[in-house]
């Protein structure tokens, strides 16, 4: 059953973890680089991982013998850390802005759908029923495709000052969801 507080709390969470707000400068200079972002691609091959990892994520932990607390509590110290990587401006987790494939390649994977997105995705599978995990998932997704598509709209109206506000914001909101994913599989 959609439950409207689990459908806000997935779909805030997905938002802080993704951050693609705070990943403007980084879709821009692939814009620049590439020529172009295709927003429709991305964003569907990003909900394509996304939903796949979602549903073969469990087979995976099985495979390797690893319980759904353990990989919460992995989770919320991932989450945690990117965090303080928000919080504190510094970069833990680094991205390959080399690669010349653009809107899937580090756009999709692993810019939108990351190591911390599929983490999290496991972890939220942990403490959320499914079918609002999905509607988290959508909603991120409708968003991410907005961000892409008014992306110099939005780096316009942000500067500098706005997106390290935001970033900072939703550090602190991860943070404190990491805690409670802690606390609740302790």
């Amino acid at each position: 059953m959609l439950n409207f507080q689990q459908i806000l709390s997935v779909t805030l969470t997905l938002f802080a973890v993704i951050d693609i707000i705070g990943s403007i400068p980084i879709i821009i200079q692939i814009r620049q680089r590439e020529g172009q972002i295709k927003a429709e691609l991305a964003t569907f091959v990003a909900g394509c991982l996304m939903v796949a990892f979602l549903f073969l994520g469990q087979s995976i932990l099985r495979l390797f013998g690893v319980d759904n607390e353990s990989f919460a509590l992995a989770g919320a110290v991932i989450i945690f850390l990117i965090g303080l990587e928000m919080i504190l401006g510094i970069e833990l987790f680094k991205s390959n802005l080399t690669a010349s494939t653009g809107s899937i390649v580090p756009l999709a994977f692993p810019l939108i759908t990351g190591a911390g997105t599929m983490t999290t995705l496991l972890s939220l599978r942990a403490a959320y029923t499914l079918p609002n995990i999905l509607v988290g998932i959508l909603l991120n997704l409708v968003f991410v495709y907005v961000v892409l598509k008014t992306s110099p709209w939005i780096e316009r109206q942000l500067g500098k000052a706005g997106e390290d506000v935001l970033r900072r914001v939703f550090g602190v909101i991860l943070l404190a969801i990491a805690i409670k994913l802690f606390k609740a599989n302790f």
